[in-house]
C-alpha cells in the first residue's frame, strides 16, 4: 500500500497528470449526463470529421478553403437530400414488407420445423415444435408491429427529427467554417502546462478522424456492393437488406455475424434449399471476407492496430456504457484509452527502491 500511495503522490505531483484526468473526468460526465441533450452537437462533429478530410484534400490543390468549405458542405445537403427523400421511403416501404410477408415465413417454418420430430425423434417431440413455434410467432409478429408503428411516429420523433434537419446543418457548417478559430478558442481556455493532454489530444484527433472517414467509405462501399449482388441475384428487399449489411461494419466483428440471420432467413424463405440460395450465401460470404481482408486493411491502414479481443471488449463494454454510440465509438475510445497509456508519464512503484 505505501508503494501505490507514492505512485499516486507522485501522479498528484505533476501538473499535467492532473489536468489530463480532470478533463478525462469532465467529458466522461458530460457525456454520461448530457449526451442526449447534445446528441446533435456530437453528431455534427462526426460530419465535420468526415467532411474535413474532403476540404483537406481540396486545400491541397491550392483552392482556398472558404471555396472548399462550401462546395464540399453543398455537396453533402445534396446527399442528404438524396438519402431522406430518396432512400428513406424505400427502407419504410420494404420494411413494412418484410413484416407483411411474416406470417407466411411463420407458416413456411412451421411446416420445416414439423419435419424434425420425424427425422429426430429422440431430439425432439411434437409439443416442444409447437412450442417453439408459438412462442417465436409471438414475438416476431410483435417486434415486427413494433418496429412499423414507431419508426415514425409520435409527437417526439417527429419534433427531434425536425431538431435534427435544422441543427445539423447549422453546427457542420460552422464547425467546417470556424474551424480554426474553435481549436484557438478552447486552447486559450486550457492552462499552459498541457503538453501530455495535447499529445494525447493529437494521437486521438488523428485516429477518430481516419476512423470516421474509413467507416464512412466502408459503409459505403459494402452497401453497394451488396445492393449490386443480391439485385443481380433477384433477392428480394434488396435495398433493405444491403443498408443493414453496410451499417454493421459499425460493430466490428459482431455486426456481420448478427445481420446474416436477415438476408439467410430472407433467401431462405425466398427459394429454400436450392441453388439461388447456395450461390447467394456464397457471394454474401465473399462480400465479407473481402471487406475483412482487403477493404478495411485498405481503408484503416493509419489507425492503429488494436488486437480483436480487446476491440470485442471495447464494443460491449463502451456499448453497455453508452448505447449505440458507445458502440459506433468503440475502437476510437480503446484507442484513446491506447493513447493515454503511451503518453502517460513512465514511473515505476518501486523507483524510490
Amino acid at each position: 500500500m505505501e508503494q501505490i500511495s507514492d505512485w499516486v503522490k507522485k501522479q498528484l505531483a505533476n501538473p499535467q497528470v492532473v489536468f489530463l484526468t480532470i478533463a478525462l473526468v469532465v467529458l466522461f460526465v458530460i457525456i454520461v449526463y448530457a449526451g442526449d441533450m447534445l446528441a446533435p452537437v456530437l453528431v455534427s462533429i462526426v460530419v465535420a470529421y468526415l467532411l474535413d478530410g474532403i476540404i483537406k484534400r481540396l486545400v491541397f490543390l491550392r483552392l482556398p478553403r472558404t471555396v472548399c468549405v462550401w462546395l464540399v458542405f453543398l455537396a453533402f445537403m445534396l446527399f442528404l437530400v438524396l438519402v431522406v427523400f430518396g432512400l428513406l421511403p424505400t427502407l419504410y416501404t420494404q420494411l413494412t414488407q418484410v413484416v407483411a410477408q411474416i406470417p407466411s415465413m411463420l407458416t413456411k417454418g412451421q411446416a420445416a420445423l414439423m419435419t424434425l420430430p420425424e427425422r429426430y425423434p429422440d431430439l425432439f417431440s411434437p409439443e416442444q415444435i409447437q412450442e417453439i413455434i408459438r412462442s417465436l410467432r409471438n414475438d416476431l409478429t410483435a417486434f415486427g408491429q413494433s418496429v412499423v408503428t414507431s419508426s415514425l411516429s409520435g409527437a417526439a420523433n417527429i419534433i427531434t427529427l425536425l431538431i435534427y434537419v435544422i441543427l445539423l446543418p447549422i453546427l457542420i457548417f460552422f464547425f467546417l467554417k470556424d474551424k480554426t478559430r474553435i481549436i484557438e478558442w478552447t486552447r486559450d481556455l486550457l492552462p499552459s502546462d498541457n503538453q501530455l493532454a495535447i499529445q494525447v489530444w493529437r494521437d486521438v484527433d488523428r485516429q477518430i478522424g481516419n476512423y470516421i472517414r474509413g467507416k464512412f467509405w466502408e459503409i459505403l462501399i459494402v452497401w453497394f456492393a451488396s445492393f449490386v449482388t443480391f439485385s443481380l441475384l433477384g433477392l428480394q428487399f434488396s435495398m433493405l437488406l444491403a443498408v443493414l449489411v453496410g451499417l454493421s461494419v459499425l460493430v466490428p466483428y459482431l455486426g456481420a455475424a448478427v445481420v446474416t440471420v436477415p438476408v439467410v432467413v430472407i433467401a431462405y424463405f425466398q427459394w429454400g434449399w436450392t441453388s439461388e440460395f447456395a450461390t447467394l450465401v456464397i457471394a454474401y460470404l465473399v462480400i465479407q471476407a473481402l471487406d475483412g481482408n482487403l477493404l478495411v486493411p485498405l481503408l484503416f491502414s493509419e489507425v492503429v492496430n488494436i488486437h480483436p479481443v480487446a476491440i470485442i471488449v471495447a464494443v460491449l463494454f463502451f456499448g453497455g456504457l453508452f448505447g449505440v454510440w458507445g458502440v459506433f465509438f468503440a475502437i476510437p475510445l480503446a484507442t484513446l484509452v491506447q493513447a493515454i497509456m503511451v503518453a502517460w508519464p513512465k514511473s515505476h512503484i518501486n523507483d524510490h527502491s
